[in-house]
């Protein structure tokens, strides 16, 4: 997807062992680990006159992790890749030194019908001997990702490795997504469980972190490394993300991620100039923002 705004500022407050925000980067924190943007889609319905429609748009020095919760997106990229990404599976798509591709409403949801589409678009930076390697993408159904129960609380792990389990999603750095619903009222404490800086999304209902109510919507970040006790009420939703920290900083600009801001400025006028390689069948071009 494309982050059109840049990086968008959002307030951020302090609760004690978090700070809580709606997206990031926010002010306080531009990343979680590896994880470096992430953009919520929907509730919303797809219908007639409302596709999504995400024309040409290119990425370098990052890895985009697809999730939906409801919905399908047709991915096309410039390695001729065309894929359906269903509910509850992960479209994995690494940039490298550069990638192009598109996202749109597939043509079997054209036809004047309505459907919902809610997910989750979401950028990893790679690690620094990694920014440049050759673009791939990777599609890992819904049915081989690691779920199990604890008492009231269900866990897939969409990414990355945590509770002694390893998703198969081929990533390029410690780090963990998982998905957290809750039955009933349940603690969850993760201490010893995941590796590095955690954040917390609320998805569906409500948490409560540090005896204050955190509603959906919201995002929260752990202070200290594996350290994170929170309690999910009934029928709550929550994404758990992060990993270990990277050593050098990152910058971004517009889809563009990098620890050097030469590249990123080469990057600029390579899709300026049209120098990419495109997406096999795709016409249009979203220009580089100035």
């Amino acid at each position: 997807m494309s982050n059109t705004g840049l990086i968008i500022e959002e307030r951020s407050r302090d609760i004690g062992d978090f700070m809580v925000g709606r997206l990031i980067p926010f002010r306080k924190k531009r990343m979680v680990g590896p994880f470096i943007f992430i953009d919520h889609m929907g509730p919303s319905l797809i219908q007639d006159g409302h596709y999504m429609d995400i024309g040409q748009h290119p990425h370098i020095g990052l890895s985009t992790l697809t999730y939906l919760l409801e919905g399908e997106i047709m991915h096309r990229d410039s390695l001729g890749t065309e894929q359906l990404v269903t509910a509850g599976s992960v479209g994995w798509m690494t940039a490298g030194h550069g990638i192009v591709h598109t996202e749109r409403s597939p043509d079997h949801q054209r036809n004047g019908g309505t459907f919902p589409i809610h997910g989750y678009q979401i950028w990893v930076a790679l690690p620094k001997d990694k920014e440049q390697i050759d673009p791939q993408f990777s599609y890992t159904p819904g049915h081989e990702l690691p779920e199990w129960q604890t008492d009231s609380l269900r866990f897939k792990l969409i990414a990355g490795q945590g509770f002694g389990r390893q998703s198969p999603v081929p990533v390029f750095s410690s780090l963990f997504m998982l998905k957290v619903e809750a039955s009933n009222e349940a603690s969850l404490q993760v201490s010893g469980e995941l590796k590095g800086e955690i954040g917390v999304c609320v998805v569906k209902g409500h948490i409560l972190a540090c005896n204050e109510r955190i509603e959906k919507g919201n995002m929260l970040v752990s202070k200290e490394e594996d350290m994170c006790h929170i309690t999910l009420a009934k029928g709550s939703l929550v994404l758990i993300f992060g990993g270990e920290a990277f050593p050098e900083e990152r910058y971004i600009y517009w889809n563009f991620v990098s620890s050097d801001k030469s590249v990123i400025e080469q990057a600029k006028l390579r899709w300026k100039n049209k120098q990419f390689k495109m997406v096999p069948g795709e016409k249009d071009y979203i220009p580089l923002p100035e």
